[in-house]
């Protein structure tokens, strides 16, 4: 062994085997990388002496002075030496020499890249490559050799542990869909014992209404043809303040009408968004499906939020429109939820500067086309619903994650209410789902539904 070989390669790899706990989202560095260096003035000799006394070493990484140069697998190394006169002619020559006849294209990755990316990439590379090893970079600019077969074991571990992650999703998402179909059933009955007297009341109301008016005007008549009331109707009608009574009853039976409206409407609404979509989709009105998403969070956004809709003329949308409604309802509750700890700041700042911003809620809905990139293809033509906060935005390093979060591998991992919106409207109803935000302005969530 000369001292050209520069750095201790007993044992030939840092990290790894057969202990370790990988996950989705593991590195490069987890994994056995080979430390193993040569200047390119070392003999092909030297190196294959290395290969003989460390059979696992996939290749040498070549440096000139200190430089990283490229790699010679031990594949390629043998090649030559096997050909006609191979070990005649390279042999003893430098590693310089023999580097130019054994060059090849070299995949060069960071410590920090994925296994699951590195596996993409090493399959991307042509046929006659597809055994070189990796060579894998850290940060402190040292090179090291990563075994392909190695990266291969790694990444089909990583896919029985995702394959393992979804099985488990599922089954809980099919208990708590069970759950959620079941509590559905239990509030939609629950709504409908409250519809019943909430219909009692509404259907008497008009009689109530009406009969007490008409005693009203039997009061009014006897009192013009008896006009000398006795001193006892006298005491009684002052004992129950009669003239206040009288003006008063309409505005109580007011009042009682419009709570059993308002409640008929919370209750309607209540059953609508427990509403269990059938096997097909149906046509549905979207402008009642998000005023049924408004009325019910209403306790929440009170006079603190301004809401401004802006609905367009949309037809009758083909959808699942139990599925709409927890879009909506994910939505608007995170924009709620923003909004209401933006008020609580804008009140301070009020209380230092008086100016202050009413946080704002708009929702704007229209029809609109979308060019076809085939010209003998007409347009195509989408329903488009965009729900505008003017909340304090968010940075482009959250937006990536969000959008990270709508991807396969993230959704085994955890799933986020926004995760769930975005699979409903691209998945099931064949839409889109976009992402605008700037810090300072606002976000803005727009969904496309297509117009069948």
């Amino acid at each position: 062994m000369t001292q050209k070989f520069r750095p201790d390669i007993s044992p030939p790899f840092l990290s790894g085997g057969s202990d370790r706990d990988l996950n989705l989202q593991s590195t490069l560095q987890e994994l056995q990388l080979y430390n193993f260096q040569v200047e390119t003035s070392a003999t092909a000799a030297e190196v294959a002496k290395v290969f003989e006394k460390y059979p696992l070493l996939p290749g040498v990484v070549l440096v000139e002075e200190g430089n990283y140069t490229g790699m010679i697998s031990r594949r390629r190394l043998l090649e030559l030496f096997i050909r006609p006169y191979g070990q005649e002619l390279f042999f003893q020559q430098s590693l310089a020499i023999f580097y130019s006849y054994a060059r090849t294209p070299v995949l060069l990755l960071a410590d920090s890249t994925s296994i699951l990316a590195a596996m993409q990439l090493a399959m991307r590379r042509s046929p006659e490559l597809m055994a070189e090893p990796v060579v894998v970079k850290t940060e402190s600019d040292i090179y090291f050799l990563l075994d392909v077969q190695e990266l291969n074991i790694a990444c089909w571990q990583i896919r029985g542990i995702e394959t393992q992650v979804r099985y488990e999703r599922s089954q809980i998402q099919m208990i708590q869909n069970d759950k959620m179909a079941s509590l559905g059933r239990l509030v939609d009955g629950i709504a409908h014992e409250i519809l019943d007297p909430v219909g009692f009341i509404w259907g008497n109301l008009t009689y109530i209404s009406k009969y007490s008016q008409d005693l009203l005007k039997l009061i009014a008549v006897c009192e013009k043809t008896f006009p000398e009331l006795t001193k006892e109707i006298i005491y009684f009608k002052e004992e129950i303040e009669f003239d206040f009574i009288e003006q008063d009853l309409s505005r109580v039976l007011t009042s009682v009408y419009t709570g059993a409206e308002r409640l008929k409407k919370l209750v309607t609404s209540l059953q609508n968004f427990c509403h269990i979509d059938e096997v097909y989709p149906k046509p549905a009105d979207l402008h009642r499906c998000i005023d049924n998403i408004l009325l019910l969070i209403n306790s929440r956004i009170k006079k603190e939020i301004q809401v401004i809709k802006n609905y367009g003329h949309l037809p009758p949308v083909y959808c699942f429109i139990g599925q709409l409604h927890q879009v909506f309802m994910n939505i608007l509750s995170q924009a709620v939820d923003v909004l209401l700890d933006e008020a609580v700041r804008l009140q301070l700042n009020q209380a230092v500067d008086g100016k202050v911003e009413i946080p704002r809620i708009e929702i704007n809905t229209s029809v609109i086309s979308q060019p076809s990139h085939n010209p003998q293809i007409p347009d195509s033509r989408w329903v488009s619903i965009r729900i505008t906060d003017n909340g304090p935005g968010m940075s482009k390093e959250f937006q990536q994650q969000i959008i990270e979060s709508f991807s396969v591998e993230k959704r085994a991992d955890k799933e986020t209410s926004l995760a769930v919106s975005y699979r409903i409207v691209t998945a099931r109803h064949g839409g889109k789902f976009h992402l605008r935000s700037e810090v300072g302005i606002g976000t803005e969530f727009e969904i496309l539904l297509p117009l069948v």
